[in-house]
């Protein structure tokens, strides 16, 4: 019986049954995938509908080369000219494309119970990853922007006020503002908790001559590739 479950459903040869059948899994992993991305996660709705669509694409491609030598070296060479003109997504994205043509690619051999398999393995891994905040770093990342007037020192002007709200805290960038007569400073800060402290912006009201403040999240660039 288990044989029967894990041979291929093609056996070596094309058929219409086959072919429907490994399509209609592939379509079912693919809206899966998408389903995984998508949890607690910012997407746009073209990668999802590409996830959604990228397994039954690849096993279909898979499964019309399949023995062919000539025809797999021009499909090759086609995905080889592929070029994303969009801009770069995260780590996650190109982790979820790959993924998903992994999928199509088991399916387009017509292994259909290892294509389930494989993705319960290492979807189930990923969502696993992701509950137990697997290397997110201890913190919450803000981007610190403080403009203070050209007749202050900057260099230990905050240091007591950064000990006491932040678990780190980076001077990244300084330059002028104002023909000269202010200095915008910019701070790399890991806040001691997620939240934006009132009484962390007075404090450092008091030491800016009350000019302007603003405390942001930090664009995740890390993650990009």
């Amino acid at each position: 019986m288990l044989d029967l479950i894990t041979q291929s459903v093609t056996n070596g040869t094309l058929s219409l049954g086959g072919l429907l059948l490994s399509t209609a899994c592939s379509m079912i992993l693919g809206v899966a995938v998408a389903a995984m991305y998508m949890y607690k996660n910012k997407f746009s709705k073209s990668l999802a509908v590409t996830l959604a669509l990228m397994p039954a694409i690849v096993q279909i491609i898979i499964m019309l080369v399949n023995g062919n030598i000539g025809a797999g070296v021009a499909v090759a060479g086609a995905f080889s000219l592929v070029r994303f003109r969009s801009v770069p997504g995260n780590a996650r994205d190109i982790g979820s494309l790959f993924f998903a043509m992994s999928l199509g690619f088991v399916t387009g051999m017509g292994y259909l119970f290892y294509a389930f398999l494989f993705f319960i393995l290492i979807g189930g891994f990923n969502l696993i990853l992701m509950k137990v905040r697997f290397g997110q770093t201890v913190g919450d990342m803000r981007v610190l922007r403080i403009t203070i007037p050209e007749n202050l020192d900057y260099e230990d002007l905050f240091d007591e006020v950064m000990q006491k709200y932040t678990v780190s805290a980076e001077l990244d960038t300084v330059k002028t503002t104002n023909m000269g007569s202010l200095y915008e400073l910019t701070y790399l800060v890991r806040m001691k908790s997620a939240s934006m402290p009132k009484a962390f912006l007075d404090e450092l009201r008091c030491r800016n001559g009350n000019l302007n403040i603003m405390l942001s999240r930090e664009q995740q660039n890390g993650e990009e590739l």
